[in-house]
């Protein structure tokens, strides 16, 4: 009975961590930005310069879905971690362990689905204008008269 919650206990210390610290990267790197941002337009001439390429819809787009592939990578990360837990903890039981190496398997290759997706995400978003913050200029009208 100990056992139990000692486990659900690890597991929920685990994933507490793990979110905490993956909520304190986005709060620093979004300060970040927006110092960034702030130094950027006091420095343009007039009312400000030029959207960054985090204020465009790509550029918005692609931070949601890079922080989304990011929480559920830690998620799978955690898996692979309770894998681990329970099948150093199965103390020679088959069942318990088949159980843990199920899980770990699943959770390896969720965790290079979500790999994948994040590269192409980012292949996609950095290829469209806007994406990567280097948007096309207008050419240039020639007056010919």
């Amino acid at each position: 009975m100990f056992k139990k919650y000692l486990k659900n206990l690890v597991f929920v210390l685990i994933a507490v961590i793990s979110l905490n610290y993956y909520v304190l990267a986005c709060e620093a790197a979004s300060t970040k930005q927006d110092l960034k941002d702030q130094l950027n337009n006091a420095a343009a001439p007039g009312w400000g310069g030029e959207p960054s390429a985090g204020n465009s819809l790509p550029g918005i787009i692609q931070t949601a879905i890079s922080a989304f592939l990011g929480l559920l990578g830690i998620i799978f990360l955690v898996l692979i971690i309770y894998a681990g837990f329970e099948w150093m903890t199965a103390q020679g039981d088959e069942e318990k362990v088949t159980k843990a190496k199920d899980t770990l398997t699943r959770a390896v290759i969720g965790l290079i689905i979500i790999i994948a997706a994040y590269s192409i995400t980012y292949f996609v978003f950095s290829s469209l204008p806007g994406g990567d913050g280097s948007t096309p200029s207008p050419s240039p009208v020639v007056n010919t008269t």
